[in-house]
This record gives structure tokens, C-alpha cells and sequence, in this order.
């Protein structure tokens, strides 16, 4: 059973990035990233397979890339041009699904998540 850390998050004015890891103890077949706003249900924001291939949810519109390290076991979300809108709590999560859906119900681990604030 992986166990997931998350950091980076952190404060910054709209416009600006961040970049968050997410560092496993293991090996899994698909890693994503959610994220939950207060009052709102956890949603999906990107997922990526061992292979390398990528899904994104459509609000991310080409502002954030997400990567793996896999022979370091991380992963990665880099997070340009943050709008206040992108503030939430943001979940590494993983799963031995070989295609699941960025839905959170089909990911199996989930780290302790990292806050991400965009406020001017």
C-alpha cells in the first residue's frame, strides 16, 4: 500500500505557479492530482499513467503540466497563470487502475493534501 506525501503548496497572486510533488513509498500503474474547495466535492484535476499518458480535467485549459519521476517515485503538478478559482486543497492520489477516470472513486490511495491559496 503506497503511502503519499504532498508539498509545495502554498500562497500567490493571481497570475503566478506553483509547482506541487507528491512523493510515494511505491510503485503504482496511474498517480492524479484532485483538489476540494470548501463547501465543494473533491474533483479531478490531472492524472498520468506509468506509460506517461495524461488526462486533464477541462478547467485546467492548458495551465498546468503533470509529471512523473518514476525511477524517484514522485509526482508532479506544475500550476501557471492560478486564478482565485484554484483554491482548494490539492490530493495526490494513486491507483493500480491501468485507465481510470479522473473521478476519485476509481483512485485507491490518497496523500494528506497540500493547500493552495490564489488571492491578491
Amino acid at each position: 500500500q503506497p503511502n503519499l506525501v504532498e508539498s509545495g503548496g502554498g500562497s500567490v497572486q493571481p497570475g503566478g505557479s506553483l509547482r506541487l510533488s507528491c512523493a510515494a513509498s511505491g510503485s503504482t500503474n496511474t498517480m492524479g492530482w484532485f483538489r476540494q474547495a470548501p463547501g465543494k466535492e473533491r474533483e479531478g484535476v490531472a492524472s498520468i499513467a506509468r506509460l506517461g499518458w495524461t488526462r486533464y480535467a477541462d478547467f485546467v485549459e492548458g495551465r498546468f503540466t503533470i509529471s512523473q519521476d518514476n525511477t524517484k517515485n514522485t509526482l508532479y503538478l506544475q500550476m501557471k497563470l492560478l486564478r482565485p478559482e484554484d483554491t482548494a486543497m490539492y490530493y495526490c492520489a494513486a491507483t493500480y487502475r491501468v485507465a481510470p477516470r479522473l473521478l476519485s472513486g476509481d483512485f485507491d490511495y490518497w496523500g494528506q493534501g497540500t493547500q493552495v491559496t490564489v488571492s491578491s
